[in-house]
């Protein structure tokens, strides 16, 4: 009796299992090149948010990109609401991974890589055909983040695919909602009280941003250098 009472009482004083952030909880094997690197492709999200958008919003401060981020977070729940409804488990290597507390279709590290490529695509050729370069920067990263998902056991390959497909669709739907709706009430944005006390602007009239922002800063030196 007493050895069974010692054992309630360790149970009892067992902390409950601890629930990981799933957006950056990811395991690999150890010794595996591969998985190493096809890991840290995983983080590519992780990424894009603090590294990117973060920065954008510092630095930039444009209302494009103000919706472009806004578009990852309405697809982000659109992922969740979609996993809650379907509720399919992920494959069972995800016991080892400690992730089947949370559903695996559609996979939102696909959803928002090709939410992210499609958006990205769409706006660099509107903004300039010469800028196909950029456009086909993020594609590689989305198929390499949908191999990673499978190779390392979170998903499979039904579920990745679904992630793709509702990260590209939606990416379009979204394009498309803030260059014909949204963008008519970007100069109201940009002279509102909240727009002018946060300096944030609209360059989506400017063909070329990049040309723009030079030129004028070139043109601002030599006055300055000349008074």
């Amino acid at each position: 009796m007493s050895g069974a009472g010692d054992y309630q009482e360790m149970a009892a004083s067992v902390p409950p299992s601890l629930k990981a952030i799933t957006l950056t909880h990811v395991r690999y094997r150890p010794g595996d090149p591969l998985g190493l690197f096809l890991a840290w492709v995983s983080l590519v999200p992780v990424f894009i948010s603090l590294g990117g958008f973060v920065s954008h919003f510092l630095f930039r401060r444009e209302l494009q990109g103000l919706c472009f981020a806004a578009g990852l977070l309405v697809s982000q729940a659109l992922n969740e609401l979609i996993k809650h409804s379907v509720a399919q488990s992920r494959p069972a290597y995800c016991e080892l991974l400690e992730a089947c507390d949370s559903h695996g279709w559609p996979s939102s590290h696909s959803q928002y890589t090709f939410f992210f490529a499609t958006y990205l695509t769409l706006l660099s050729l509107r903004r300039s055909r010469a800028r196909r370069v950029i456009a086909a920067v993020p594609w590689p990263l989305a198929f390499l983040t949908m191999v990673s998902r499978v190779y390392l056991g979170y998903h499979t390959v039904a579920q990745v695919f679904a992630g793709a497909i509702v990260g590209l669709v939606f990416g379009a739907i979204w394009y498309w909602i803030v260059n014909t709706m949204l963008v008519d009430y970007f100069p109201m944005i940009e002279e509102s009280a909240i727009g002018r006390w946060l300096y944030i602007k609209d360059t989506s009239h400017i063909p070329d941003v990049l040309k723009f922002e030079y030129d004028n800063a070139r043109a601002t030196r030599k006055k300055v250098a000349t008074d």
